[in-house]
C-alpha cells in the first residue's frame, strides 16, 4: 500500500463534506439520488406529423406542421409525437408537457440554417448570463413530463458558412459574436432587467441545440446529434433529469455535448461524445447573474459514457457562480489524442463558486492531451475579481490512465481553495513530465502507482555488470 500526501491543510475532511449534522457524502448518497431519478410516462397516443401536414424530403418546411402535432398532443392529454422515416425540415420546436418527441429510427429532423427559422426570441440563458435571444432548435420554457426519443436524428446543419462563422475569431482573435457577448456578460454585471436584454435578430448569439428551461421531468433518449450550432444539451433549472444512450458527433466551437445548469437530479448515462468542446460542462450560472439566480448544479450522476474528441471529459464551469456538489462518475472510457483532460476544474474570482463532492471511480483513461485532473482558476479574467472560487472534496478511485503529459494540472491563486483531492488504487503510465500545482492544500495519493514514459535510472545505482 502507497500512500502519499503531497501537500497539507486541515480544511477539508476526505471522507465528505458534513453541515449541520447531515450526513456525509459518498457513493452511498448517489444511491439515494438514483433512486429519485424516474423516467417519464405518457400516455399510449401516437399523433403522426404526416397527419398534421409534414412531408419527407427536406425541402417543405414542416415547422408548423409540427406545433399542430405537439399542440394537439398536449392537448388530449398527452403521448408521442411521431417523425416517421425520411428527412423532415424544420425550424425551432417547442414542447409541450406530456409530450415525448419520437423521432424514428430512419428520421432526421433537419433544422434550417436561416436565423429567422428561430424568432421570436425566448426566455433562455446563454452561456451562463439570462436574456432573450434566438429560440434553442428543441425549447420548452416551465413544462414537465416531457421527452425526445427514438432512434433517428437531429441535425442543426452548422457548418463555417453560417452558425460557426458567427464564432470565427479575426486575427485580433475578435469574432463577430464577441461584441454581443460583451455587451450581455456587462448587462448581467449591471443587473439590466432581462427582458431587457434583447437579442436574436441582429446580433450573434448562437442557440443551443436543445435546451429545457425550468422544467420537471425531462427525458432524452437514443437519438444521433450532429452539427450543432454550440451547446449539445443544456437544461436549465430543470429538476429529474435523464440523458441516455445519445450518439453526439459535433465538432464546431463550443460544442458542448451535455451542459446540465443549475439542474438537480441528473443522469447522463450511456452516452458517446465525440465534440468540439467539453462532453459534459456542468454549469449553474456566470459573474453576478448567475448569483443573482443564485441555483447551484447538485446530484448529477454520470455513467458508463465514452468521451472522445472533446476539451474535457467531465468538466465544472466556468460559468459555475451558484455553485456546484454532489457529482459521481462512474464506469467510463475516455480516449483521443483530442481529449485534452479527464475532469477539469475552471473558474475564475469574477466567476466564484464553491465546488464540492465530486466523486469519480472506475474511469479507463488511453491518451489525453493534458492532465488526468485540471484545475483552472487562472481561466480568462484570473484573479482579477472579488469573488474566490473554491474547490473541494475531490475523490478519485480505480483510475488507470495509459498515456498522459502529467496527473495534475493545478493553476490556482492566493486566496483561492483547491483542498482535499485524493486519488486512490490508481495507475498511470506514460507520463511525460512532472505535475504542476499551485496553491493547493492536502492532495493524497493513496496506492498510486505514476510511471514515466521514459524510466529514468538512479544516480546512485552502480552501472550493470560492476561491484
Amino acid at each position: 500500500m502507497k500512500k502519499t500526501v503531497l501537500a497539507f491543510t486541515s480544511l477539508v475532511a476526505l471522507a465528505g463534506l458534513v453541515r449541520g449534522g447531515e450526513a456525509p457524502v459518498s457513493w452511498q448518497t448517489a444511491g439515494a439520488i438514483l433512486a429519485r431519478i424516474k423516467a417519464p410516462v405518457f400516455p399510449a397516443r401516437d399523433f403522426a406529423v404526416t397527419d398534421y401536414g409534414a412531408a419527407a424530403g427536406g425541402t417543405q418546411d414542416c415547422t408548423a406542421a409540427l406545433a399542430k402535432a405537439i399542440a394537439a398532443c398536449s392537448a388530449a392529454g398527452g403521448g408521442r409525437v411521431v417523425v416517421p422515416a425520411g428527412v423532415f425540415l424544420t425550424g425551432a420546436i417547442h414542447l409541450k408537457s406530456n409530450v415525448n418527441l419520437f423521432v424514428s429510427e430512419g428520421a432526421t429532423l433537419l433544422f434550417k440554417t436561416d436565423p429567422a427559422a428561430y424568432l421570436p426570441v425566448v426566455f433562455t440563458r446563454w452561456e451562463g448570463t439570462e436574456c432573450m435571444n434566438y429560440s434553442p432548435f428543441i425549447y420548452a420554457y416551465e413544462q414537465e413530463n416531457i421527452a425526445v426519443t427514438g432512434g433517428g436524428t437531429l441535425d442543426g446543419q452548422a457548418s463555417d458558412d453560417n452558425w460557426w462563422a458567427w464564432a470565427k475569431r479575426d486575427e485580433s482573435r475578435r469574432s463577430p459574436a464577441l461584441p454581443d457577448s460583451n455587451a450581455l456578460v456587462a448587462s448581467g454585471d449591471k443587473n439590466v432587467p432581462v427582458d431587457q436584454r434583447i437579442y436574436g435578430n441582429g446580433h450573434f448569439l448562437r442557440p443551443n441545440f436543445f435546451q429545457p428551461y425550468r422544467c420537471r421531468n425531462v427525458l432524452i433518449e437514443g437519438v444521433h446529434i450532429r452539427r450543432s450550432p454550440m451547446w449539445e444539451i443544456n437544461p436549465v433549472l430543470c429538476t429529474n433529469v435523464i440523458v441516455r444512450n445519445l450518439d453526439i458527433s459535433t465538432h464546431g466551437p463550443n460544442n458542448d455535448g451535455c451542459d446540465p445548469e443549475a439542474s438537480r437530479d441528473v443522469l447522463i448515462e450511456g452516452c458517446t461524445f465525440d465534440t468540439g468542446d467539453d462532453c459534459i460542462a456542468i454549469k449553474s450560472g456566470r459573474n453576478d447573474d448567475g448569483r443573482r439566480v443564485g441555483v447551484a448544479a447538485e446530484n448529477l450522476i454520470v455513467r458508463k459514457c465514452t468521451m472522445k474528441d472533446g476539451h474535457g471529459g467531465v468538466v465544472i464551469g466556468s460559468e459555475i457562480a451558484g455553485g456546484c456538489r454532489n457529482v459521481f462518475v462512474e464506469d467510463c472510457v475516455m480516449d483521443s489524442p483530442n481529449l485534452e483532460r479527464m475532469l477539469r476544474f475552471k473558474s475564475n474570482a469574477r466567476r466564484g463558486g464553491v465546488m464540492e463532492n465530486i466523486f469519480a471511480r472506475n474511469i479507463t483513461v488511453g491518451r489525453v492531451a493534458e492532465a488526468i485532473i485540471t484545475v483552472d482558476f487562472l481561466y480568462e479574467e484570473g484573479a482579477n475579481g472579488d469573488h474566490k472560487p473554491v474547490l473541494r472534496n475531490v475523490q478519485v478511485e480505480n483510475v488507470t490512465g495509459k498515456s498522459c503529459p502529467r496527473i495534475f494540472y493545478i493553476a490556482s491563486f492566493a486566496g483561492a481553495t483547491v483542498d482535499g483531492i485524493r486519488l486512490a488504487h490508481c495507475n498511470f503510465s506514460g507520463v511525460e513530465s512532472t505535475e504542476l500545482i499551485e496553491h493547493a492544500g492536502h492532495i493524497e495519493l493513496d496506492d498510486v502507482t505514476i510511471e514515466p514514459k521514459v524510466r529514468p535510472g538512479s544516480l546512485s545505482s552502480r552501472a550493470a555488470g560492476t561491484l
